[in-house]
């Protein structure tokens, strides 16, 4: 995307709040951000509200950003994910759904993974309850420890943990309940 001299020009025009730096910014980090939003929110409308806040966020604090000590994007990321769980956490969203075990038991794989497009997965990713989505996105999205997750998210390091199994197999029974109801389609 960008070289690092780049990259140090762009945060210093941000950081003098020029106008032209800052929306060269949004433009070259928006799409990527805005994915992260949706994948934590869930929908289209409060993804854009969590990408706004996390742009105001990251303008008022990217003086704190340092080139050296890691990427751009990664440092964008990590405050937009910051944010998106505030949001979630400010609406009172309970974190972790209650879920029967029968709803969840499966143990084998499906095999209509092969067959769906990244955007497919994407799909059946957000419609897991609200904590299981948190979980599943910090840790295999995002690769966070279940540490790293429970300080994040204010609960154990065994909760994070339970609660990616159960979002694993909860998103193996909804693989395995799409291959049975159609064999091979694109989820709409």
């Amino acid at each position: 995307m960008l070289n690092n001299p780049e990259i140090k020009l762009l945060v210093t025009g941000c950081v003098k709040q020029d106008p032209t730096a800052q929306k060269e910014l949004v433009e070259k980090f928006s799409s990527m951000l805005y994915t992260v939003c949706l994948r934590y929110m869930g929908n289209s409308h409060s993804a854009k509200d969590v990408l706004q806040d996390s742009f105001i966020r990251i303008f008022k604090g990217i003086h704190t950003y340092d080139c050296d000590r890691g990427s751009l994007q990664g440092w964008m990321r990590r405050v937009t994910i910051n944010v998106a769980l505030k949001q979630i956490n400010k609406n009172k969203t309970r974190y972790f759904s209650e879920i029967s075990e029968n709803e969840i038991g499966m143990e084998k794989q499906p095999a209509i993974t092969d067959q769906l497009a990244a955007e497919d997965l994407l799909k059946v990713v957000q419609t897991l309850p609200e904590g299981y989505r948190q979980i599943f996105n910090l840790s295999v999205v995002e690769g966070y420890n279940h540490r790293e997750i429970g300080e994040m998210l204010g609960i154990e390091e065994v909760t994070s943990r339970s609660q990616l199994s159960r979002a694993k197999q909860l998103l193996r029974k909804k693989l395995q309940n799409m291959q049975i109801d159609t064999p091979w389609a694109r989820i709409s």
